[in-house]
């Protein structure tokens, strides 16, 4: 069997109440400083300080700096999986309150941390690889939620629609957070949620036009 050397190591699962609640408080550590300066710049000691441990406490669960923010980003996708789904899970009974709570999510999702675009692109194929997994994950919930609905949908390819847009709002609320002049503030971010949102039941809701073709 070979080994598959560009998957890193995995970090320690705490086995008791008490570990975990250790480790959440360091993941919380390592999520603010790198927030607020870099990536780069969080180390081990920094993180162990803000955390209230030792720095042992730390290396008994993480190999090294690599492996901790490896972790950072489990944690940051592992919330925003079921982030969506609580939204989702609350949406207004109809299409339109499924594409509502599906952008309004996203958006928000993508927007509460400065630091996750960065934890994807520095992180490299492994992070995207798990990015791919979460992905995978909101659109499964977006299809599940919207299902009831799917009559509603004047599309001649009802799946193939659903999935045009979920993959526009996706895109739009994840360049959204890496374009150097974002959509900030409540009102704003819930206005440009809403347009997202209308564009998309305005497409859902609108029959197959005539295509004309080349010859």
């Amino acid at each position: 069997m070979t080994s598959e050397p560009d998957r890193p190591a995995r970090y320690r699962e705490p086995q008791q109440a008490r570990s975990a609640a250790t480790l959440a408080r360091v993941l919380q550590a390592a999520e603010e400083i790198a927030s607020s300066a870099g990536l780069e710049e969080m180390t081990i000691a920094g993180v162990a300080e803000r955390a209230g441990v030792s720095v042992g406490t730390i290396y008994r669960r993480f190999e090294d700096k690599e492996q901790l923010i490896t972790a950072l980003t489990e944690r940051m996708l592992e919330r925003r999986e079921e982030y969506v789904a609580e939204q989702l899970g609350k949406a207004e009974p109809s299409l339109a309150g499924v594409m509502d709570a599906y952008a309004h999510a996203l958006l928000r999702s993508f927007a509460d941390s400065a630091i996750f675009p960065e934890l994807l692109r520095v992180r490299g194929a492994r992070s995207l690889d798990r990015g791919g997994r979460t992905i995978l994950e909101i659109h499964r919930l977006l299809l599940e939620a919207a299902a009831p609905y799917a009559d509603q949908i004047r599309r001649s390819d009802r799946q193939a629609a659903l999935d045009t847009v979920a993959r526009a709002i996706l895109g739009a609320c994840f360049h959204n957070s890496v374009r150097p002049d974002p959509v900030t503030g409540e009102t704003a971010q819930r206005r440009y949620a809403d347009e997202l949102s209308d564009m998309a039941i305005t497409y859902l809701l609108t029959p197959n036009r005539p295509r004309t073709t080349l010859t």
